[in-house]
């Protein structure tokens, strides 16, 4: 099962709304637990792009809705930043009962602060990552605007952030001054990565440079660069997935056999394909792999299309049996290089071809032999490159057999 719906219930007794991301295949290596920004929500773009990139390294994502905002309960207006503290302790509780305890915290903006406050409530934790992070809480109240005066002076307003209107108490705004963060981060005990663009304009990279100023080692920081604040760019937001995965692999490993154990090879080769976009990812061999359309075709560009996973079987094939062959042979051959390219032609084009309506498919494969070969050997290893199990399997008649699975997890046709 590729993610589950959760309702976790929060410290005030509000259903959290959550979701868990799970790797393609196997068991996750370990359970992270995912803040999102102040007013955002679980589904947010940018959180489901780095949630994909984590999971593709098997690292579970559990990434839930603030009480009071998206699909969970409660009054926005009601809750703080304290209370965001204490539904990130109830979500770890919850992981650590019903799944795994969270060893890796991430927060985006506000949710940043969150998890630094919440890490010393969340033993099981042993690295953190902050994206965008305030230094301090309180630098949300700037982004109020003339709106803290009318706050003051009533005690709460409603205020337009980033096109959609919330209503705050003057609750709020004093939770959020009183809450003090550099002893905090400077008695963190956990492993650190601030990550942070220098074109933030809305949580400047002064905040990141606080951050990392007042933790100690072990500590890392890297700019994003030309990264916005929600990182819109789905370019910028599997960056960061993936540099968290790497960064945090060090710090979240147990030292038993099951957790540090390769992805688990499956007979078949799994692909999944998410709610939005075509970014694919794919299980091969126990190795992750993604692809995707080009940007003109409606995808991304963040991998390769499904046509040049073709041609990489064709080629890999050629390559591997040629190989296979001269070492047999012991043939002084060097290396080998195959360049393929795809198209569609008009049937009565090829000379060589049966049919003669319609188009076809042209692959165009060049392979170079790098070595002291005669011509004859020369000539041998073209043909065997046309005896690969690849190319067979393009020119012979293949059946495929396509089922659903149902509900019940058994299939029909």
């Amino acid at each position: 099962m590729p993610f589950q719906k959760l309702s976790i219930p929060s410290a005030s007794g509000q259903r959290l709304s959550a979701r868990l991301d799970l790797p393609l295949v196997g068991p996750p290596i370990a359970y992270a637990l995912f803040a999102h920004c102040f007013t955002c929500n679980k589904n947010l773009k940018a959180i489901s792009h780095i949630s994909r990139a984590l999971t593709r390294e098997r690292i579970a994502v559990l990434r839930f809705d603030f009480t009071g905002l998206g699909e969970s309960e409660g009054e926005f207006a009601e809750t703080n930043f304290s209370s965001n503290v204490a539904d990130l302790i109830a979500v770890a509780d919850f992981l650590s009962a019903e799944f795994e305890a969270p060893t890796l915290l991430v927060g985006h903006s506000l949710g940043g602060a969150a998890v630094l406050q919440a890490a010393a409530q969340i033993p099981s934790s042993r690295a953190v990552v902050t994206i965008g992070a305030p230094a301090d809480p309180s630098h949300v109240i700037r982004l109020l605007g003339h709106t803290r005066e009318a706050i003051d002076a009533r005690g709460e307003a409603e205020v337009v952030l980033a096109g959609r209107a919330f209503r705050i108490k003057k609750q709020f705004l004093e939770d959020l001054e009183r809450t003090r963060m550099e002893e905090t981060i400077r008695n963190l005990r956990r492993a650190l990565l601030v990550l942070h663009s220098p074109v933030d304009t809305v949580v400047g990279i002064e905040n990141a440079a606080r951050i990392f100023q007042a933790a100690k080692h072990p500590k890392s920081f890297v700019s994003l660069h030309q990264a916005d604040h929600l990182l819109s760019d789905e370019r910028d937001a599997v960056y960061v997935g993936t540099l968290i995965a790497a960064w945090s692999r060090k710090y979240i490993e147990g030292p038993s056999e099951e957790t540090s154990a390769p992805a688990p090879t499956e007979k078949h080769v799994v692909v999944r394909t998410g709610e939005k976009g075509y970014l694919t990812e794919i299980l091969a061999g126990g190795h992750t792999l993604i692809a995707d359309e080009p940007v003109s075709a409606g995808g991304s560009g963040m991998g390769p299309t499904p046509y040049d996973y073709l041609l990489v079987a064709l080629g890999a094939c050629t390559s591997i049996t040629l190989r296979m062959y001269a070492d047999r042979k012991g043939w002084p051959l060097e290396s080998i290089l195959v360049r393929l390219s795809h198209r569609k032609i008009h049937a009565v084009d090829c000379q060589e071809c049966g049919t003669k309506s319609g188009k076809i498919d042209y692959i165009e494969r060049v392979i170079e032999l790098v070595g002291r070969l005669g011509d004859l050997e020369r000539e041998r290893l073209l043909d065997i490159a046309h005896k690969c199990p690849v190319h067979r399997t393009l020119h012979s008649e293949v059946i495929i057999q396509t089922r659903l699975k149902n509900d019940e997890g058994g299939m029909r046709p």
